[in-house]
């Protein structure tokens, strides 16, 4: 059983989403790196690159297949998480703790659109 923790907001395509004080840290959930496998590239965006939710911002790629990121929020990436770099299966360690990127947020509303822990954890069932 996968890891879904109350405090995140989930996009149904698998990245949590932590807001503070108008910043967004965005990660891969823990049901998505465990589909994925042993996690060997991630493609992120650059510092100060827009995001747009809905739009793919970069990727993760396994031994077993590749699969886009796809932002849950917009706005401007002020942050990557540059250990997984190096260690990519830092993801598969701990989806939670490992972030990808931290946006700056330009909708904070957008947030509250997406999906609570016992939503994205139906979508995990189905």
């Amino acid at each position: 059983m996968s890891k879904i923790l109350e405090n995140l907001r989930y996009a149904d395509s698998h990245e949590w989403v932590k807001l503070e004080d108008g910043i967004a840290t965005v990660g891969i959930t823990d049901y998505a790196q465990h589909a994925l496998g042993s996690i060997v590239y991630v493609d992120m965006p650059e510092e100060g690159d827009e995001v747009t939710a809905g739009e793919e911002f970069g990727a993760v790629e396994s031994v077993k297949a590749a699969s886009d990121l796809i932002s849950p929020v917009s706005g401007t990436v002020i942050e990557i998480n540059t250990a997984l770099e190096d260690s990519p299966e830092l993801v598969n360690e701990d989806a939670y703790g490992n972030w990808i990127m931290k946006v700056e947020v330009s909708d904070p509303a957008e947030v509250e659109k997406l999906l609570d822990a016992e939503g994205y954890a139906k979508i995990c069932e189905e």
